[in-house]
């Protein structure tokens, strides 16, 4: 191996120790230009993910923590991949093949990213790294069947990998038994960087959707989608994150804010396509998001209250980070009418998100 060669590996270290002792490794990825993403073991977390402004000075821009002991304590879903089901299932049950599912409420009356003991919570396993001008990492993990109320031993797969100043995260899954799957990744997104920023009300929008589902008090879809003309939720053009966030709208009481599910348009897609644009005009950083999925929530940060500190040494408050979180619709065990997210032994579940940044 020639030393070129070396250095395009991935950078492995040691994070830190589950109480059990079992050791939670990061992996980090270089790209072009000081992009650099890190992934811990635990949860298949992005912990960091570093991106160059206009003027070509990095920062990271992403929610987390510096060590892990924050990560075990509190449930925050920073940067972390949800599963088996992200979004939220109405009252924890469904029902498969006559078969009645029952998983643990740990939303209200909900079942919320997995239930009480998601994948956000697991120790994945690195299963290969690739290095040169596209650096990789691909992260396992088995779940039983019965694993929090879900049929079928699940076998799920996350490949990160940056090419350039492009971050890809493809899933994959595989199961012994029909069940269901929604796996996404859950990254709290600041563009202006997080060291020095405030709240992200600043950022424009675009959202590639003319329709959301409303939900109801729970946050569980009421019906069908409804067109976002003529309401806060349109984002079909460019628009200020904060700009419509305080009209009194029935759906931005519920939610708090922004914390919909956005229907892309034909549904699951064959390769991905765009879905949403942010723009910070201040540092003139540009993310573009494309998904084969065929929704994509977005969040606008409403619930961090400033008890939680993150890196740093900055408490994060309401509206200090967005999220876009492309996955099946919420609640689809229980909607026949929504697009399914079944999955058969013999079949594989894919998912593939791409991350684009750029600048202004």
């Amino acid at each position: 191996m020639t030393m070129a060669a070396a250095l395009d590996l991935p950078v492995i270290d040691l994070f830190g120790l589950m109480p059990d002792g079992a050791p939670v490794e990061r992996i980090r990825l270089r790209g072009a230009d000081g992009f650099e993403v890190s992934v811990l073991t635990l949860g298949a977390i992005i912990q960091a993910l570093h991106v160059p402004d206009r003027r070509g000075e990095t920062a990271d821009i992403v929610l987390g923590h510096d060590t892990l002991e924050p990560y075990l304590r509190h449930r925050r879903y920073f940067g972390a991949a949800v599963g088996r089901y992200a979004n939220r299932i109405r009252g924890g049950t469904f029902s498969l093949d006559r078969r009645d599912c029952r998983v643990p409420a740990n939303d209200g009356l909900n079942a919320l990213h997995g239930g009480p003991d998601g994948f956000d919570r697991r120790l994945w396993k690195i299963e290969a790294t690739e290095g040169g001008a596209t650096p990789s990492v691909t992260l396992g993990l088995a779940s039983p069947d019965g694993d929090q109320g879900f049929p079928g031993e699940l076998r799920a797969q996350i490949t990160y990998r940056v090419s350039g100043t492009e971050l890809s995260i493809a899933f994959a899954a595989t199961t012994t038994q029909p069940t269901v799957v929604n796996l996404t990744h859950h990254g709290f997104f600041n563009l202006a960087g997080i060291e020095r920023s405030s709240d992200v009300l600043d950022h424009v929008l675009t959202l590639d959707a003319e329709a959301y589902l409303p939900v109801d008090a729970t946050a569980i879809p009421l019906g069908g989608p409804a067109a976002v003309a003529g309401t806060p939720f349109d984002f079909r053009t460019p628009v200020a994150i904060g700009a419509r966030i305080r009209e009194g709208h029935e759906q931005v009481r519920l939610g708090r804010g922004y914390d919909h599910n956005y229907c892309l348009p034909g549904g699951p897609s064959a390769t991905p396509r765009r879905a949403a644009r942010v723009e910070h005009p201040g540092s003139g950083r540009v993310m573009e998001l494309l998904t084969d999925q065929p929704g994509l929530q977005f969040y606008s940060g409403n619930f961090l209250d400033g008890t939680a500190e993150g890196k740093f040494g900055r408490l994060y408050r309401q509206s200090d980070a967005f999220c876009l979180e492309p996955q099946a619709w919420p609640d689809s065990p229980n909607r026949p009418d929504f697009p399914s997210a079944r999955l058969d032994p013999g079949e594989t579940y894919r998912h593939l998100s791409l991350y684009r940044f750029s600048t202004l």
